[in-house]
C-alpha cells in the first residue's frame, strides 16, 4: 500500500480508526471483487479519500460486515460495500494510478527488460480494468490517461518550474475529487473540491519527490526536485502553503458529516509533511527500500495477509512519538473540539 495519509493506529480515536478503516478495506476488497486477488496491491492510503468525500456528502454508501483477515487480526470488522459509487470511483482511480506509476517505474530504468514487459503488461490491465469500473459509474477514466502521459512527456523536457511538473497530478486528483460531488448530487460543491484536489496532488507529489531524492540520484532516475533545482526548504513552504490552500478549499465544501474529512486531509496532511520533512534518522536505522525490494515485499506480503511485513515498513527500531510525530501519547487531536470520539469520553 502507497500514500501518504496513513493514520497511526496507536494514538487514532478508535471511531475515526474504524470508520477509515471502513474505508480502506472497502477499497481492498472492491478491488478484489473486481480485478482479482493481485489488484489489492494497487490498495492506496490516499485513493481511500475518495470514497471518504463521496459517503460524507451524503452519496448512499452501504456497508457489510467482511470476513475475518489478517490485516485486522483475524477480527471481522464492518466495510463500504463494493456496491458503493464512492469507493468504486476509489478503486477506479488507484487501478490507474497505479498503472501510471508501473509505467513510470519501467520508463526510470527500476526493472530489467522482462521485468520491465511485464510491468508494462500489468499497467495495461490495471489501466483497462480501471476503465470498465470507471464506465460503470459514469466516470471516464481519459481524464487520468491523459494526465498521467503528460507527465511523462513532461519529465523529458528541460527548462520547466516545479509546479509545471507537479500539474498533471494535481490535474489527476482535482478531477477524482470533483466526480464525488457529481455522484453526490452536489454540483456547488464542484469548484472548491477541484481546488482541495489540486492542492493535495501537488502536496502528495512533493511529499513522494523529497522522499526519493536521495535514491533517484543514486539510480539517475528523474526527480522534480533534482531536475528543477529546489531545495528542500523551498518544497516545504509549498507544501505548507498547499495545507494551508486545502484548508480554506475545504470550508467551501458542503458536506453532511465532515469530521473524517477533516481529520484525513487537516492534521493527517499536516502530520505527512511534519514526517516527511523531519530530520532523516540516525545512519543505519533505517534506510528508504528501492522499488524492486518494496515489489517484492508487497507480493509476499500480500501472500501471507500481511502476517510477514519486512522490518522497514514496521520501522520498530524507531520510537513511537518519532515513528507516529505526536508529541504526546494522550489521544487526539478532536478531543478539544467534539465530543463524537470513542477516547473523548
Amino acid at each position: 500500500m502507497f500514500g501518504i495519509i496513513r493514520p497511526c493506529g496507536q494514538h487514532s480515536c478508535p471511531s475515526l480508526r474504524r470508520a477509515w478503516l471502513a474505508h480502506l478495506c472497502g477499497l481492498c476488497l472492491t478491488l478484489r471483487d473486481g480485478q482479482g486477488q493481485g489488484a489489492r496491491l494497487a490498495t492506496n492510503y490516499d485513493g481511500l479519500i475518495i470514497s471518504v468525500l463521496a459517503e460524507a456528502q451524503g452519496t448512499a454508501s452501504p456497508h457489510r460486515t467482511a470476513g475475518p483477515c489478517a490485516l485486522r487480526g483475524f477480527r471481522r470488522a464492518d466495510v463500504v460495500d463494493a456496491r458503493a459509487q464512492g469507493v468504486r470511483l476509489a478503486a477506479t482511480v488507484s487501478l490507474v494510478l497505479a498503472a501510471g506509476k508501473l509505467r513510470d517505474h519501467v520508463a526510470d530504468g527500476d526493472a530489467s527488460p522482462g521485468t520491465g514487459l511485464a510491468g508494462r503488461r500489468l499497467a495495461a490491465r490495471w489501466e483497462a480494468a480501471g476503465a470498465r469500473m470507471g464506465a460503470s459509474i459514469g466516470f471516464d477514466t481519459a481524464v487520468l490517461a491523459s494526465t498521467i502521459d503528460r507527465q511523462l512527456d513532461l519529465e523529458g523536457e528541460a527548462g520547466l518550474a516545479l509546479l509545471e511538473l507537479t500539474g498533471p497530478t494535481e490535474e489527476a486528483v482535482a478531477a477524482a475529487f470533483t466526480y464525488t460531488a457529481t455522484l453526490a448530487g452536489r454540483p456547488g460543491n464542484a469548484a472548491p473540491l477541484a481546488e482541495a484536489g489540486r492542492f493535495f496532488g501537488r502536496i502528495a507529489h512533493l511529499l513522494d519527490a523529497v522522499e526519493d531524492r536521495e535514491d533517484d540520484g543514486e539510480r539517475g532516475a528523474f526527480n522534480p526536485l533534482t531536475a528543477t533545482g529546489t531545495t528542500r526548504e523551498e518544497a516545504r513552504r509549498l507544501c505548507d502553503d498547499a495545507a494551508h490552500g486545502l484548508d480554506l478549499a475545504l470550508r467551501e465544501v458542503e458536506l453532511e458529516e465532515r469530521h473524517l474529512v477533516d481529520v484525513l486531509l487537516g492534521a493527517e496532511v499536516r502530520r505527512a509533511v511534519e514526517r516527511t520533512f523531519a530530520d532523516p534518522a540516525p545512519a543505519g536505522s533505517y534506510r528508504r527500500p528501492g522499488f524492486l525490494r518494496k515489489s517484492a515485499a508487497g507480493v509476499a506480503t500480500l501472500f501471507t495477509c500481511g502476517i510477514w511485513r519486512p522490518r522497514w515498513s514496521q520501522r520498530k527500531d524507531r520510537p513511537c512519538d518519532d515513528r507516529c510525530y505526536l508529541r504526546s501519547c494522550d489521544c487526539c487531536d478532536c478531543c478539544s473540539s467534539c465530543d463524537c470520539c470513542d477516547c473523548c469520553t
